[in-house]
């Protein structure tokens, strides 16, 4: 078959048309300062927060979901992590843990004082001893060095100092403020450290709101989602998951704050782009 000049460059132009297209839709998010993705990973919790050049790590999801979890973090063109938090030890949230610590550059990482013996648990901590990276204390009375530039700020409500017989309580309840926008982060808190936060009269009140264990009946208490007063809500969990998770509940609790609600089972990724007055949510 004889090919044309004018065909190879009808060829050529499709192809750079259809790259062009792909990457947009793919991987353009909006030019705003402060991005926060809530990543599907299925049935566990994962938030990536950038601002002004920085990136913080909210959990890294489930060790199921880890190929998918550094995929996306590499499509964004990540190489370093300027922050990482481990909420708490559960596997559904540090899964990934380990592999994120060793294939990305990391310059500060925090956990509450809890520990699991579990192998993904003593992986993590391998993988951090191996980088030579310490495991700073989160807790509400400990100053948090995470700054993540200009309009920024962090607040962190819980978890308080004293032992919990639940490990889902030590997930801290932390506020991000982008200008006069607010996101407000839970990991699996539950009822007792909701009321914590809530009898420790902290501003609550948030814009967003990561719903707290996957949407689960133990949190998202009355008296918590009052003082939250969320425009937005989203919930990390895994499709026809096993645990029922988000709690019809809960939906209804929201539904009745007039909350926007967003899930990764049903929305997949959840984009959130804020200028410092408004939020958005991004067209993934």
């Amino acid at each position: 078959m004889k090919i044309t000049s004018k065909k190879v460059s009808l060829f050529l132009i499709f192809t750079l048309a259809t790259s062009i297209f792909l990457y947009s839709t793919s991987y353009s998010i909006p030019n705003e300062n402060f991005t926060v993705h809530y990543i599907d990973v299925g049935q566990g919790d994962s938030a990536l927060i950038q601002s002004n050049g920085k990136n913080l790590l909210i959990d890294a999801g489930t060790s199921e979901s880890t190929n998918s979890l550094v995929k996306y973090l590499k499509n964004l063109g990540i190489k370093k992590l300027d922050f990482i938090i481990a909420t708490h030890p559960h596997a559904d949230h540090i899964g990934g843990m380990e592999s994120i610590i060793k294939k990305f550059d990391v310059d500060y990482f925090c956990a509450p004082k809890v520990t699991e013996n579990t192998d993904i648990f003593k992986g993590m901590v391998t993988a951090l001893k191996e980088k030579d990276i310490n495991i700073n204390t989160l807790s509400k009375s400990k100053s948090l060095p995470i700054d993540l530039g200009e309009n920024t700020k962090i607040e962190v409500y819980s978890p308080s100092n004293k032992e919990y017989e639940n490990i889902n309580n030590y997930s801290p309840i932390l506020k991000i403020y982008y200008g006069e926008t607010s996101f407000l982060f839970t990991g699996d808190a539950e009822t007792e450290a909701e009321m914590e936060a809530v009898k420790s009269n902290e501003n609550l009140k948030s814009d967003v709101l990561k719903v707290g264990h996957h949407g689960s009946t133990t949190s998202s208490t009355d008296s918590f989602l009052k003082e939250v007063s969320p425009k937005i809500a989203v919930i990390s969990s895994g499709l026809d998951n096993s645990y029922g998770h988000p709690a019809k509940e809960t939906l209804k609790k929201l539904s009745s704050y007039k909350t926007k609600v967003f899930r990764t089972d049903e929305d997949g990724t959840i984009i959130l782009t804020s200028d410092g007055k408004s939020i958005k949510k991004h067209k993934n």
